[in-house]
């Protein structure tokens, strides 16, 4: 088994509370069913947000999906003029058997412009 990592994004329509939990929700579960994930295979989960997002924690919305044994980091993201706003960002360490050209990034809606050269 591999130490491998995924990326992913989603931006946010607005910076509220439960509006981050479900996004965030969504970008988790999107990563795990893409690369056929469970649980038990995260190492660790690195979460940015944007300067402009106060609500919450997004490591919060991973321990409401039930990540409650995996550590978890939130940091925020750097504050560049003209970069696109309230994207929540993730880096999952992962043992998985899969070669790293078969990772699936997962970004969701607007933020799939951040990264199109991977991704899915």
């Amino acid at each position: 088994m591999a130490v491998r990592a995924v990326r992913g994004a989603v931006q946010l329509e607005r910076d509220e509370s439960g509006h981050m939990e479900e996004r965030v929700g969504e970008l988790l579960t999107a990563v795990l069913v893409r690369n056929d994930l469970r649980t038990d295979d995260l190492i660790s989960l690195w979460f940015t947000a944007t300067p402009d997002l106060h609500c919450d924690f997004p490591a919060a919305a991973a321990r409401k999906l039930g990540i409650v044994d995996v550590p978890l980091l939130c940091a925020q993201e750097l504050d560049v003029e003209g970069a696109m706003p309230r994207v929540v960002r993730v880096l999952a360490h992962i043992e998985s058997d899969r070669p790293r050209a078969e990772i699936v990034h997962v970004y969701l809606g607007a933020a799939a412009a951040l990264r199109k050269d991977i991704a899915q």
